[in-house]
């Protein structure tokens, strides 16, 4: 399950999932309209993707600020509400004049609600968060929910599958969806077997919880069922923050043992879908030191043999670096990685960041390569 190229936000599988589950658990009843409002609502901040149109590192030096914000989030619950109740009064009630109408202060909680399980959701993987845009550009991460999170899916989508599968149509809607997300956990090489194995063994234990409550089960029954759902997922988050801020402290004191030099930054993020193992960065003076974490091994620190050594910001890394590309891609880098190169006229720098470089599905994120003349003169590598 690596990294999908160009994405830095937690799939929007799981914010369409959190908008739909609140809704199935009850929310939905709140008012007419409430399930679309609140599925809007939990992917409405991701309009930036628009920045795509500047340019991958446009979109880098975007994406996870201004619409993502506080101050973006107390605006767009409004934005969603008065476009859904504008569509229900000019197209829903012309069309039926019969339905109930939405109740406006309702669909404005609601989208609240949705608005802002974006941000919260989006904060835990590493890419992390700017919450001040656009006072402040400082990020915040979390480290805690790998970017595309099986068992998110699982809990979430397995009772939203329970509570909207009557009828044959929507029963096979389901299953194709339980199909693919099934494909991409089992055909992927970087998830484990004993989670492969938990995943069949949920989606069978998903299917014979909806045979069991019948063709047309009560709303009463699949509500609760969502409840539970939603009230597990928000368990299986709190837990991973937890273990993040534990294994944190556990690495910092392997690491001073194991004789690494005092650490500026730390990084324990998660990995795809082991819950229990992490990738370790540490940033010490001009080196980054890159291992992995696991709370089930002995020991739980392993470090490789050799840091990666940080190029100087001679002026060779200080031109390169001015270049307007690198300038968005270094807005959002965390863990910045400077490597120079010789060539015929001049020099070839490439700017990574240790989270992605190594990784070649992550698109933008991987880093850039600027060349540098010897009249310091930055450049765009063709790549």
């Amino acid at each position: 399950m690596p990294p999908p190229d160009q994405r830095r936000d937690l799939d929007p599988i799981t914010h369409t999932f959190v908008g739909a589950s609140l809704s199935a658990a009850g929310l939905r009843r709140a008012t007419a309209l409430a399930t679309p409002a609140l599925i809007l609502a939990a992917n409405a901040p991701d309009i930036d993707v628009v920045a795509h149109a500047w340019g991958p590192q446009a979109a880098l030096a975007w994406r996870r600020g201004i619409t993502h914000g506080i101050p973006a989030l107390l605006i767009l619950p409004f934005a969603i509400a008065g476009g859904v109740i504008a569509w229900d009064r000019w197209i829903r009630l012309r069309a039926s004049p019969q339905l109930q109408p939405a109740r406006p202060l309702h669909l404005l909680g609601l989208a609240t609600i949705g608005v802002w399980s974006h941000p919260v959701l989006d904060w835990l993987n590493t890419y992390g968060m700017r919450w001040w845009m656009p006072f402040s550009s400082e990020w915040s991460y979390g480290d805690a929910v790998f970017i595309v999170d099986p068992w998110l899916w699982l809990l979430l989508g397995g009772a939203l599958a329970v509570g909207s599968s009557a009828g044959r149509t929507a029963m096979l809607g389901w299953l194709l969806l339980a199909g693919a997300g099934t494909l991409v956990v089992l055909g992927t090489g970087v998830v484990p077997t004993w989670v492969k194995a938990t995943w069949l063994l949920g989606v069978a234990g998903w299917i014979g919880l909806r045979l069991r409550l019948g063709p047309n089960p009560p709303r009463e029954r699949t509500e609760r069922v969502a409840r539970r759902a939603c009230v597990a997922a928000a368990l299986f988050v709190a837990a991973m923050v937890a273990q993040t801020w534990g294994a944190e402290r556990v690495t910092l004191a392997a690491a001073a043992e194991l004789g690494v030099p005092p650490v500026e930054e730390i990084m324990v993020g998660p990995v795809p879908a082991d819950p229990f193992r992490r990738e370790v960065i540490l940033r010490t003076a001009g080196e980054y030191h890159v291992g992995t974490f696991s709370w089930l091994e002995r020991p739980r620190l392993v470090l490789r043999p050799d840091p990666i050594v940080n190029h100087s910001p001679d002026p060779v890394v200080r031109a390169a670096v001015s270049h307007p590309d690198a300038v968005r891609y270094l807005v959002w880098s965390r863990f910045p990685l400077y490597s120079v190169s010789d060539r015929d006229r001049g020099w070839s720098v490439r700017i990574e960041d240790v989270r992605y470089g190594s990784r070649a599905a992550a698109g933008a994120l991987s880093g850039l390569t600027v060349l540098v003349d010897p009249e310091l003169t930055p450049r765009r590598a063709h790549e």
